[in-house]
């Protein structure tokens, strides 16, 4: 049983193009009557071309930058769209990268900071800085909501001809909703386990057909616990207004702006202790190492901790056509995003985990000591200008595209004292109401100033050399001029010839150009398939991804090193099947990762001698196996190793951290003839390797683990469904997180549920 989810719908191409064709026909005897003096004339033939595009499968990814269809693109893209999000009842970026295998928040932070937003891994580095929406890039250590997102587009491989300066190993690029002239209004309302309560609005209205004026607007609040977790809680609201104009001409004027709004209160994570590879921190109390785990909704913070965001951005658009072979897009953006943020986070070292009585757990405690603060801005302005040319050029196809990009990003911190202090935590029952003595948060001198302006120019060109084979390249040169102040507090060790507290000025400027390239060939063994070898770069200047600047030796951020330069070679293949309906890939690939900075152990200089490198094997299946019956699912295998430096896992094992060597993904979903949807899935995530540092005792590593969720939806009318969505089935006790010292990690999430009403009208 199905309904139409919308009474005002405009008709699709193939519609619209048939009933032209019948209404021509049925006016043609009346036209020749009165034109019978004139010429015969013959009408020009029309073809039409229908799209197998479903709700998993995408055909394109929507950057301007990829001419070709996702069949013939060589390079790895997962698109997510919203469809399956939808269904998996996924709200947050994260969770909707689950859907491509290798990728998530593995990584809790360093030492006694927490890593805050969509601290994202790909293929063995961190990816948060390569976080896009439309195409610019998303600055703020947030975690993304997805209700205004139509699609995610995930490129895997380095994107430094695609995006600039950017993460090793890809990028994740948000595609925001946009108006159509299809009116249609749809609300969903949810209510899940940890009293979480959401609710969201999508209203596209046609404001004037003729003039192609629309208007749709998104909105969402979201207010509840997090399943598994004492005290934590996340508040959120947010809306997304946006205009079109032109719509269906030559001439499309787009302006949208979106406001977030969230008022956390954040979590610090859960002690190891008790985990699997445990032992104790200190050697005269062993039977530490046989202690029981705690419980995994332990809370170590405080009730006045906080997590508040607010971000802004605005954004303007212009599409002309100059032909239907020719078009230009300019896209201008100012974004601001700012964090206040204070968390009680913990390290339970031999000093600061006690056991007075050794024979009763229930006395030992957890220092409370790391009392973390972020007071952060960040702020980017932008323009792309991007034109497409399909042109034929010496007797061949060229797909062409040149643009030019302006951008202004900064970001500020600043430093506080008055943090307050608290009674040490007991270990297995922290109370988070534990009075906090001396909060009294005021800024003390203490800043850093980064801002990075850029000027790149991008040209790329996908040549048809025959209908069989394909040639694809594309070069970017990015100029870069990153200006860094800052001010820290004196102390005995780092300035010994100044008063403990002096405020020390710290001034560093950087400029440099980035050429980052790419070339691929494309063999097409029928229409429907492909097979490809691709060769890209990439570039990250010190202070890429953060605007920090440092005078450290060690640091990668240090101006005087070069940046890290990053190759990849790729092949693989693409396939079409059952009429374009269902997609299939696979490659295989290798990546590596020069000029990060090592110590000689000879003369205990830095150099950057060192090198990193990823290989491994990537399928994917997407889109419809029979009428009503969708899938999407993906598997990775990698291995990782240090080529060259030191070993940089707490085991000393040769690989990279918080990468699984294998991870596997999977949605399926069936529609029965009387409306019910049923679906489920499965994802595998191998074990983690953490980072070396002088922690003792705590595990080098976290186990694998298999979680499977389910999903049930019905249409109880035409204008209201009803969905189930069953998390964690087997209430899998699992880690989802862990930070690089081990002491603390992040528990995933145990059995739990939501039931969510969506109207549509």
């Amino acid at each position: 049983m199905a309904f139409i989810k919308s009474r005002k719908h405009a008709l699709p191409n193939k519609s619209r193009l048939n009933q032209a064709v019948v209404l021509a026909a049925m006016l043609a005897p009346a036209a020749a009557y009165a034109q019978e003096a004139k010429k015969e004339q013959v009408m020009p033939e029309i073809t039409v071309q229908a799209t197998q595009e479903n709700d998993f499968k995408a055909d394109k990814a929507v950057s301007a930058k990829y001419t070709e269809p996702l069949l013939n693109t060589p390079q790895t893209i997962t698109v997510i769209k919203k469809e399956l999000i939808e269904q998996q009842g996924a709200v947050t970026l994260t969770e909707a990268l689950r859907n491509t295998p290798g990728v998530g928040a593995f990584f809790l932070g360093e030492n006694g900071s927490t890593s805050t937003g969509d601290a994202i891994y790909m293929r063995g580095f961190d990816t948060s800085s390569a976080i896009f929406v439309d195409g610019i890039r998303d600055l703020g250590s947030i975690s993304r909501d997805v209700f205004n997102i139509e699609q995610v587009d995930v490129l895997k491989g380095p994107a430094g001809t695609d995006n600039g300066r950017s993460s090793p190993t890809g990028s994740v690029n948000l595609i925001s909703k946009q108006p159509t002239l299809e009116e249609a209004v749809s609300s969903t309302v949810s209510y899940g386990s940890a009293n979480q309560k959401r609710v969201t609005l999508d209203a596209d209205r046609v404001l004037d057909a003729e003039k192609g004026m629309a208007m749709r607007i998104n909105a969402m609040a979201d207010d509840g616990g997090v399943v598994g977790r004492d005290v934590v809680h996340n508040r959120r609201w947010a809306i997304a207004p946006t205009f079109a104009y032109g719509l269906g001409s030559a001439n499309r004027f787009y302006v949208d702006y979106l406001h977030v709004k969230q008022n956390n209160l954040p979590d610090g994570g859960v002690s190891t202790i008790g985990l699997p590879g445990y032992t104790s921190p200190d050697t005269s109390r062993s039977y530490i190492s046989k202690a029981a785990a705690v419980n995994p909704s332990n809370f170590y913070g405080s009730s006045s901790d906080f997590d508040n965001v607010t971000a802004d951005m605005f954004t303007v658009r212009i599409e002309h056509d100059f032909t239907p072979a020719i078009k230009l897009q300019n896209t201008a953006r100012y974004g601001k995003t700012s964090q206040k943020y204070l968390l009680t986070s913990f390290m339970a070292t031999s000093a600061n985990l006690l056991t007075p009585v050794a024979s009763d757990p229930s006395t030992w405690t957890v220092a409370r000591s790391n009392r973390t603060v972020k007071d952060q801005e960040n702020q980017i302005l932008t323009n792309q200008t991007t034109l497409n040319a399909d042109v034929v050029l010496g007797g061949m196809a060229h797909a062409l595209v040149g643009g030019v990009e302006l951008t202004n990003e900064k970001q500020t911190t600043y430093g506080y004292s008055g943090t307050g202090t608290l009674a040490a935590a007991n270990l297995y029952n922290p109370n988070a109401d534990d009075a906090v003595s001396g909060l009294n948060l005021v800024r003390n001198g203490v800043y850093s100033d980064g801002s990075t302006n850029t000027v790149s120019l991008y040209a790329f060109d996908t040549v048809k050399l025959s209908p069989q084979w394909q040639l694809n390249g594309g070069v970017r040169v990015d100029h870069y001029s990153t200006t860094y102040d800052a001010a820290t507090l004196s102390t005995a060790t780092s300035n010994p010839t100044l008063p403990v507290g002096t405020l020390v000025p710290t001034n560093l400027s950087l400029s440099g150009n980035l050429v980052n390239g790419k070339i691929a060939l494309v063999y097409k063994p029928t229409a429907a398939s492909s097979v490809y070898v691709l060769y890209a770069t990439s570039k990250q200047p010190p202070g890429g991804s953060n605007f920090a600047l440092s005078t450290t030796a060690s640091s990668a951020a240090n101006p005087r090193f070069d940046p890290q330069k990053t190759s990849n070679t790729e092949i693989g293949g693409k396939w079409d099947l059952l009429g374009q309906k269902l997609a299939l890939t696979g490659a295989l690939f290798s990546t590596e990762v020069t000029n990060e900075v090592e110590q000689d152990p000879v003369d205990l200089l830095y150099y950057q001698t060192g090198k990193k490198r990823v290989q491994g094997i990537e399928l994917g299946v997407t889109g419809e196996l029979a009428r009503g019956w969708l899938l999407s699912a993906g598997y990775t295998r990698m291995n990782t190793s240090v080529v060259s430096g030191k070993a940089i896992t707490a085991s000393g094992a040769d690989g990279l951290t918080y990468t699984p060597k294998q991870s596997f993904t999977s949605w399926t979903s069936y529609a029965l003839p009387s409306g019910l949807k049923i679906g489920g899935g499965a994802r595998f995530v191998d074990r983690l390797l953490r980072g070396t540092d002088s922690a003792i005792g705590t595990p080098t590593s976290v186990d694998s683990y298999w979680v499977f969720d389910a999903m049930a939806s019905y249409p109880v009318s035409k204008h209201v469904e009803l969905r189930l969505n069953l998390y964690n089935l087997a209430d899998k006790t699992y880690v989802a997180a862990i930070n690089k010292s081990g002491y603390r990690y992040t528990p995933g999430t145990p059995r739990s549920a939501t039931l969510a009403v969506t109207m549509r009208y």
